[in-house]
């Protein structure tokens, strides 16, 4: 499977984002959320984590939203586009809020945290068919969308219905499973998460996500619960990912990674997966810089890091004098892949220094 599209129209993009973001407050120190006394503000949100991601490594993006007629919604507004994501879509609702949620430092043992949200009502929930720029969101080479759009009201079902629909032109659609227990008003996630991903081009699944939800157990069986995608990526934590593309199964283990943080990893082995796919390398390579960009992610607190440097502007290959750190790890032999071990300040070290740790 490659990423296919107009490239030369003046309104397309790489890819297109589209869905809820919130602003985001992680604690001064550990602790019960009732214990912590101040919280620095940052940016949350599956959809805008990939478009920022992949904006910082080169690709142009677009994120498309629904945010209130205020403060937060200025600020995820002006911190997106401070990435060089294209936010000139994203709708300003002077009636509804901007979400909002806390979260407490996660224990680095078990990921135990508290998170409260307060989105409910919020702008990004009011998005659909009728009122998001459809022109806009199908203007890419890739349209990235999760299941979480969808639990947030039954009008945003319906946008990633009509966006999910077969139609001529259609933009390569990648899907998130992304399964949000907790938003889900009634029994009916499952078979909407089903028949979401059935419909779209590339899906992302964890493996214990898709048993949750629909009870297959590893990724042969998820492959039979969703043959129609034409490229299944099964995620196995620790362990691993499979991909299933062309008839072809492919396995890349996980690298061993020092996290600081759980958060976010999701999202950047799909900023990952996807900007390889973008630039046309092959299977293999695209798993080992998912696994990277999401390596890049849970070594540091919050839930978006920079990527490894890898693609310059528009998708293409790295500029001269551009560190090609990602691609250099994606190409080591499975010997060296096995011993890489990642921790904090990887990603900036490379940067500065343009050399490849040693394995």
């Amino acid at each position: 499977m490659t990423a296919t599209g107009p490239r030369n129209a003046p309104d397309v993009v790489d890819v297109v984002a589209l869905g809820e973001s919130m602003v985001t407050f992680l604690p001064s120190r550990s602790g019960r959320l009732a214990d912590v006394p101040t919280f620095g503000r940052a940016i949350g949100g599956a959809e805008s984590n990939v478009a920022c991601a992949l904006a910082a490594a080169g690709h142009s993006t677009r994120w498309i939203s629904g945010v209130g007629a205020d403060g937060f919604g200025d600020h995820l507004v002006e911190t997106i586009g401070a990435y060089g994501v294209d936010v000139t879509a994203v709708r300003r609702d002077p009636a509804r809020p901007t979400g909002v949620y806390f979260r407490t430092a996660g224990d680095r043992a078990t990921d135990a945290h508290e998170v409260a949200y307060y989105r409910a009502g919020s702008a990004a929930s009011a998005m659909a068919a009728g009122n998001v720029d459809l022109t806009a969101a199908r203007a890419g080479r890739v349209l990235h969308l999760t299941g979480i759009t969808a639990a947030l009201s039954a009008e945003c079902r319906g946008l990633l219905r009509e966006l999910t629909a077969p139609r001529p032109g259609r933009p390569l659609v990648s899907f998130d499973v992304n399964h949000r227990p907790g938003l889900w008003p009634d029994d009916d996630g499952p078979h909407v998460l089903l028949e979401l991903a059935r419909g779209a081009d590339l899906v992302f699944v964890g493996a214990d996500e898709a048993q949750e939800v629909w009870g297959p157990h590893g990724a042969e069986t998820v492959r039979r619960a969703l043959p129609g995608p034409a490229t299944l990526v099964v995620k196995q934590g620790g362990h691993g990912v499979t991909a299933f593309d062309a008839g072809h199964v492919t396995f890349v283990p996980a690298p061993h990674v020092d996290v600081v943080a759980a958060v976010g990893a999701g999202d950047a082995f799909a900023a990952g997966f996807l900007s390889a796919t973008l630039r046309g390398l092959p299977m293999k390579a695209r798993l080992r810089h998912g696994h990277l960009w999401a390596a890049a992610a849970l070594t540091v607190p919050g839930d978006l890091a920079v990527p490894p440097p890898a693609a310059s502007r528009g998708g293409a290959a790295p500029r001269p004098g551009w560190t090609a750190h990602a691609d250099s790890l994606a190409a080591l032999d499975d010997g060296a892949w096995d011993r890489l071990r990642l921790g904090p300040g990887w990603t900036q070290a490379a940067a500065a220094t343009e050399e490849v740790p040693t394995p």
